[in-house]
């Protein structure tokens, strides 16, 4: 080397040097690694682990051995203001030959050998090719352990904080659930995953709980509050009974109108839900259940009831409509005789025949209103050149 080069080689391998020893001493305060150092680790990531910190070892090893060469090339330096051609050639053997000496270590009895072991010898740029493969074994366990911890234990944190609310909630009720499996569960998983990251993966397992506990805060909080309206929506349930009684006899009422004038099939008698759905509001009240089976209880009961009063209005209109529907085949077939008489029809037998048919029908009592609707057709369909 010239002495310009030599200068040049050992400013670029001091800077060399800081950079990797600020990304060292970054590299054990890294919060993972300090979290790794004190851990008790099985399974995948315990022999991930070793294989990194055996890494880790060799790594400073080799950085040792790298500083002591730049030691000795500084020194060098130091000696004297101007170097001259001694200086140069070692300083050119130092920086650019294989002046990195690895001693061979110690091997157990049963892998000696009684021939002499080579030490390893490396230039700067090969000893640093191997801290950086190092270095990146090291990195990539952390990140891989590191990726697992972030996505896993805040949702283990969140879990445990759902069954302490439960908790709190159920205290407020006055009423406790058996929740030691789910705690267990949470335990054994937070185990799994503090110590074995790498191992078989808890997220499938933490997905169910979630859900789980997701499901039982939702039944605690609904049930507190079902707690503190209960007098409240018990009355509205009560008004909602008479609204079903209303109706009721409202379609009572109709069937009764509507029975003499139409031909109804005996399904069509009307049933009364109020009764029964009045029995259950007076088991749900002597109830000894717990709060959150008591609150699915009157949610269904609410439902059944706004069910049975639409159900029973709806009955009552359709029975109303099926008197309108016997009046519109009335004015259809009159529209129709019209029709006839225009096309000079009204006098032909078959049409004869076929209006007084569907007049008997129509104006019978009760009505078949299938029959007579199909006798409208048929004669509506021979005025237009259709007959039957």
């Amino acid at each position: 080397m010239s002495r310009e080069g030599a200068e040049h080689a050992l400013r670029a391998r001091a800077d060399e040097r800081d950079r990797i020893s600020g990304d060292l001493l970054d590299l054990e305060s890294h919060t993972t690694y300090q979290l790794l150092r004190g851990a008790s680790l099985r399974g995948a990531t315990e022999r991930r682990w070793a294989a990194a910190q055996e890494a880790l070892a060799g790594l400073w090893a080799l950085n040792d051995a790298y500083r002591a060469v730049l030691r000795d090339a500084e020194q060098i330096r130091a000696s004297r203001p101007r170097l001259g051609a001694d200086q140069l050639a070692r300083l050119t053997e130092l920086l650019s030959g294989p002046s990195v000496v690895l001693r061979t270590a110690a091997k157990p009895v049963e892998q000696r050998s009684l021939r002499p072991q080579a030490d390893t010898r490396l230039t700067l740029d090969e000893t640093v090719t191997r801290m950086d493969a190092a270095f990146r074994e090291v990195t990539a366990a952390l990140n891989d352990i590191d990726a697992v911890w972030n996505a896993v234990l805040p949702r283990l944190d969140e879990a445990g904080a759902r069954l302490r609310r439960i908790r709190e909630l159920e205290s407020l009720l006055g009423e406790s659930s058996d929740l030691a499996a789910q705690e267990a569960e949470l335990r054994r998983m937070r185990a799994a995953a503090v110590e074995d990251p790498l191992g078989p993966s808890v997220a499938q397992e933490l997905d169910r709980m979630a859900e789980l506990l997701a499901g039982s805060l939702a039944e605690v909080e609904l049930a507190l509050v079902v707690k503190d309206e209960y007098a409240r929506r018990r009355e509205d349930l009560v008004a909602a009974l008479d609204r079903v009684r209303a109706a009721e006899s409202e379609t009572r009422l109709a069937h009764g109108s509507v029975v003499v004038k139409i031909a109804l099939p005996p399904q069509a008698q009307p049933r009364s839900r109020v009764e029964a759905l009045a029995g259950e509001l007076d088991a749900l009240d002597a109830s000894a259940d717990p709060w959150v089976l008591r609150a699915k209880r009157l949610s269904a009961l609410e439902e059944e009831t706004r069910k049975a009063a639409d159900q029973a209005y709806a009955t009552a209109k359709a029975l109303y409509g099926l008197v309108a529907r016997r009046d519109e085949l009335r004015g259809r077939l009159g529209a129709c005789q019209a029709m006839a008489v225009r096309k000079g029809l009204a006098e032909d037998p078959v049409i004869s025949e076929l209006y007084e048919r569907a007049r008997v029908l129509l104006w019978s009592a009760p009505c078949d209103l299938t029959r007579a609707a199909e006798a409208v057709e048929n004669y509506q369909r021979a005025i237009s050149g259709g007959r039957r």
